[in-house]
């Protein structure tokens, strides 16, 4: 991440690192590392859910959250 980025772009790079992480999620053997990458991409999701809540906006917290949700039930289901 870039100290230069403004909020938007911000909010991009977060979501991108989730959506990084949920893929390495996959491609992880199971165990200890396909649960970090999972911790990853809940820590990246929740921080992008909590930057779009203070820049007031409701479309992408919604978005964000149901993709989080998403993550979670994909990880309980076929990793834990």
């Amino acid at each position: 991440m870039n100290d230069l980025m403004n909020d938007k772009e911000r909010l991009i790079w977060l979501e991108a690192e989730a959506e990084k992480a949920y893929g390495d999620m996959y491609d992880a053997p199971l165990g200890a590392t396909a649960t970090a990458a999972y911790s990853n991409a809940k820590e990246f999701m929740n921080d992008a859910i909590a930057l779009a809540q203070r820049l007031g906006r409701r479309e992408d917290v919604e978005r964000l959250e149901i993709r989080l949700a998403h993550i979670k039930s994909v990880f309980r289901s076929h990793f834990s």
